[in-house]
């Protein structure tokens, strides 16, 4: 078996067990039925995010199904290297269903926030605020390197450029629903990598 199909195999099967957990999520936060305004993050967001994220996980399914239609943008990687990204993206995937469990139904896919929407500081939050981007930016970067693809690598990486700038308008909603709880809680916790010395 050559090494596309072992990684492809090692792909599908985290596939298969981050996706449905994801998909239950994401429609149990659906439940509420409210209308979400994604105009609030503003065009360049809305319409390049979306986009480049759906075509890296195009992608990753593509080569789930046959490696062969990716050869077009596969780079030469060694094998450890692309094991590498077996455990990035383990770490990545645990992240991921660690920080829905917290988020529950406050979890959107854009900046506005829930109308129930409550501040959470438990799991992941109490160490970084955007978890869920950390998890991604792991996913783009695993994939990229199992996969031995500079596709994936560079439509996730500009996915993941579009996610931090739109931290800022995400933040600054939040700020305008918590207020000085929120500013607090930015006091004590990165954006997405730990704060050395703070307390969570």
């Amino acid at each position: 078996m050559g090494d596309d199909q072992t990684f492809r195999i090692v792909l599908a099967i985290g596939v298969l067990a981050i996706l449905p957990i994801a998909i239950y999520r994401r429609v149990r936060s659906q439940q509420t039925g409210e209308s979400l305004d994604r105009w609030q993050e503003g065009p360049f967001i809305l319409f390049t995010l979306r986009p480049l994220g759906i075509a890296a996980m195009l992608s990753v399914l593509a080569f789930v199904i046959n490696p062969a239609w990716m050869a077009w943008s596969s780079v030469p990687l060694p094998a450890w290297l692309r094991w590498i990204g077996v455990v990035l993206g383990a770490i990545g995937g645990a992240l991921l269903v660690w920080t829905l469990k917290h988020l529950g139904e406050n979890l959107t896919d854009t900046v506005v926030t829930r109308q129930k929407h409550t501040m959470i500081m438990t799991g992941p939050y109490a160490y970084v605020r955007h978890p869920f981007y950390v998890s991604a930016a792991l996913a783009f970067l695993a994939n990229s390197l199992v996969m031995a693809n500079w596709f994936v690598f560079v439509t996730g990486g500009l996915a993941f450029a579009l996610l931090v700038l739109r931290c800022r308008t995400e933040e600054a909603k939040l700020i305008e629903r918590f207020g000085d709880a929120y500013r607090d809680y930015m006091r004590r916790t990165g954006r997405f990598v730990p704060r050395v010395g703070v307390k969570p």
